[in-house]
Order: structure tokens, then sequence, then C-alpha cells
């Protein structure tokens, strides 16, 4: 219909009963979705709109939906996004290259670490040295990589199971997780938000002791694991609220962008990681997990099993970190003039660090406030670089003209096209069931958001 010339703040219009359907509708010019219940309410309408969050904890934080259900059946449903909007593709424009990865890691805050490979790696090709980046900072990479897909899909199966009332399956989930966390704050110094890959290679060399901890962080997250396939695969409450839930065929997947474990829930065995590989990963022995399903059950299938093989990997890069050798491109124009390491609290540059800039040479010290406070020079072009995150494929898109911040840097987050799907695997069924949908997306709205 015609909008009015002169329109309300929020103004909403009851169309007449429509012959052909036999459904009366409304349309709203402005406003919000309340107005539009109350003149559903007010019309006496068998139709109700609800909100679901944004504080909602089923709606993963900040993520509002917007529900129309008939009785318990969900009629359409929309997501609403935008709460936790942060700036931070524009806010890369004002840093430097290097300064760019404290920013891109914190968008998705659950996997931070595959944001700052995708940059890099992006940042790399731009620079040419894709070749000179060592292969121990590249084993690192990969390293920290697949043990933080494990700590992501922990989040997912431990969120996952408190939203369906089982608290015992979030304690196993957190406390598995606590024992990877523990391995990345003895390597990068952080638990989460690590700017610890870096164009170039990596901020610095694994701890001595580290390859170790890591070992026996394995043999906890594998015991933690049997323990949640105990609780869950053969749980008939879980089989009752996830099976047949949220589907979401190959066809929609590919209409609508939609990777990672939903895509592979298909049946579709797409990993960017085999596809397009990064960090050497062709050189690795792993498998892709498939279901085909393609419901929240078979979501849940594949990422269970995608932990697995990433320990698989995992132990694969230890093994190749016994051999010593440089974690940083030999480019003194690209790599500080001292290799970063921290010091013994954890918290700022180690004494030889320090040593090495200010007490030995008077031109590494001006190089070394230089590159810190100015940056490394780009040169001009544009660059896509795709990297297999958790929750799907993630594409970093970054444009230089030649200077020494980034022009343009622009981010495909998985969770962000995975969004897409909430109408199509919620309408039809029941209010109880978008919770499980919503879920078994697992989105991170700082992803979404950024």
């Amino acid at each position: 219909m015609t909008a009015p010339t002169s329109p309300t703040p929020h103004s909403t219009r009851h169309v007449p009963l429509d012959d052909t359907q036999g459904v009366p509708s409304f349309e709203a010019s402005g406003g919000d979705w309340s107005d539009i219940a109350e003149e559903a309410a007010r019309l006496g309408e068998e139709r109700i709109v609800v909100n679901m969050g944004p504080q909602h904890p089923s709606t993963h934080g900040v993520l509002r939906l917007m529900l129309e259900i008939d009785g318990e059946t969900v009629t359409e449903a929309r997501a609403g996004i935008g709460y936790l909007h942060t700036g931070i593709e524009k806010n890369m424009e004002f840093r430097t290259w290097t300064q760019g990865v404290t920013f891109c890691t914190r968008m998705d805050y659950v996997a931070p670490l595959f944001q700052e490979a995708a940059y890099c790696l992006a940042v790399e090709r731009l620079l040419g040295i894709t070749d000179d980046v060592p292969e121990r900072a590249s084993v690192i990479r990969v390293l920290m990589m697949e043990l933080n897909r494990i700590t992501s899909h922990l989040v997912f199966l431990a969120t996952g199971g408190n939203e369906l009332g089982a608290t015992t399956i979030m304690i196993l989930g957190f406390t598995a997780r606590e024992e990877i966390l523990k391995v990345f704050e003895m390597i990068s110094g952080l638990r989460m938000n690590h700017a610890y890959i870096r164009p170039g290679g990596v901020a610095q060399d694994v701890p001595p002791g580290a390859i170790d901890s890591v070992r026996e962080a394995l043999v906890k997250v594998r015991g933690y694991f049997r323990q949640l396939e105990d609780l869950m695969l053969a749980n008939p409450i879980l089989h009752a609220r996830m099976k047949d839930v949220g589907a979401l065929s190959l066809a929609a997947c590919m209409s609508l962008g939609v990777t990672g474990p939903l895509l592979r829930a298909t049946g579709l065995p797409y990993d960017v990681r085999k596809t397009d590989p990064y960090c050497g990963y062709e050189t690795y022995d792993f498998d892709v997990p498939t279901q085909d399903a393609a419901d929240s059950w078979a979501r849940l299938l594949v990422r269970v099993e995608e932990c697995y093989q990433s320990m698989r990997i995992v132990e694969q890069c230890l093994e190749r970190l016994a051999k010593p050798g440089p974690v940083m491109v030999a480019d003194k124009k690209v790599a500080w003039p001292a290799q970063l390491a921290i010091g013994t609290d954890g918290m700022g540059n180690s004494l030889d660090h320090i040593r090495e800039i200010m007490g030995t040479s008077m031109e590494s010290l001006i190089h070394h406030f230089k590159l810190v406070t100015e940056g490394f020079r780009v040169p001009a072009g544009q660059v896509f670089q795709t990297v297999e995150h958790p929750r799907g494929e993630l594409g970093v898109h970054l444009v230089s003209d030649g200077g020494t911040k980034p022009y343009r840097a622009h981010f495909r987050d998985p969770s962000f096209n995975n969004l897409q799907a909430v109408s199509m695997m919620c309408e039809g069924g029941q209010v109880a069931d978008v919770v499980v949908s919503v879920a078994s997306i697992d989105p991170v709205l700082g992803g979404v958001d950024r």
C-alpha cells in the first residue's frame, strides 16, 4: 500500500482481509513492533509480538529476536542487531597495521586468534612476505588456532546445555575450556584478546615448558569430552529437544551464504583449511566431519567431532615444535629490532629485550621507536583472505593506499551471515525451539556488529 504523505513518528495501518489468502495483515512505518502488537490487540487479532532479548540469556547477550507467535507457534522471526557495535573496522583505519591486530582480536571474543590470523595473513600478502614467514611461526599459529577452535566449541556445548537446563554440561564445558585458557595465558600472556599473532610471525616464541603443558591439557580435555559425550549423546531429553529442530537444508545454506558447522551438518564437507589451505594446513593429517540430518542435533555432533580433529592437529604441531627456529620474519623493516619477550611477571618487556634496544645501538633505538610509533608502510593494493573460523568462513578485505595505516579493513564474519538463517530455522516451530535453533547457530555478537 502507498505510505501516507505525512507519516506520524510511528503509524500502523490495518490492511483489509485478503480474499486470496484469508489472512488480515498490518503495515507499519517507523516506530517499533510494539506498536503493531498494540494495534493487533485493539482489533482483537489472535496474534502476539514478543521481544526476546536483547537481555534474554538464550539470545547470547545482545541479540534481539522479534517473534510473531500464534499460540506457541512462531509465524515470523526477525533478528535485531547492532547493540554491540564498537566501530572496530573504522577504528582500524586510524591505527598502524600492527596495532590493527589489537582491534580485530576483539571482534569475535570467543575465537580471537582466528581474526588475528586472517588479518595478519592478509597484511603479509600485501607486503609480499607470505613465503618469508618462518615455518615455526606458522606451526605456532596453527597450534593456537586449533586450541582456540576447541575452546570456542566448548562454549557452544556449555552455553547450549545451560540454555536447555543442563547445568552440569555447562560446568564441565567451562572447566575443560579453562585448561586451554591457562595454556593461552602461558604462551601469549593473556586468556583472550591476545594480539599474539603479528604481521610477519608471532609476538614471541612459546616459553619453556609450554609444549609439556599443552600435552597435559589435552589429556585433561579428552577426559572432559568423554564425560560430555556420556551426558549428551545418549540423553533422550537432548534428542527430543534437538532432533528435527532448526532444520536448514543444503540449498538454504548455499543461498544464504551459511558456512561452518551449519553447512557441514547438511553433508557438504566445505572447509577452507582443505579447499584453500593457509599456514601449511595442507601438510597436516585431519578429516572434515559431516552429518546429513541438517538439524540442531547434527550441528552438535559435527562440533564435537571437530574438537577431536583439532586435537589431532595440535599433536602434530607439538611434534614439529620440537625443532627450534625463528618466529618472525628477518626483514627489520617489518620485524622489531629485538625479538619481543615479556618479563617474568607477564606485564611488560623483558630486561633482555630492553637491554638489546636501549643499551647497544642508538640507531637500533631510533629505528625501534619509529617502527613502533609510525609503523611500516604497506604497498598500495587490496587483498581478500579467508580462514576456517569455528563458526564458518571468516574473510578479511584489506585495502592499502601505500601508507602506514589501512585505508579500509572489512571483515566477513561468519556469525553475521549465519544469523540470516534465524527466520528460516524458527518459523513454523515452537517458541521453545527458538532457543535451540539460535544456540545451534552459535553466534557471537561481537563479530556480528564489529
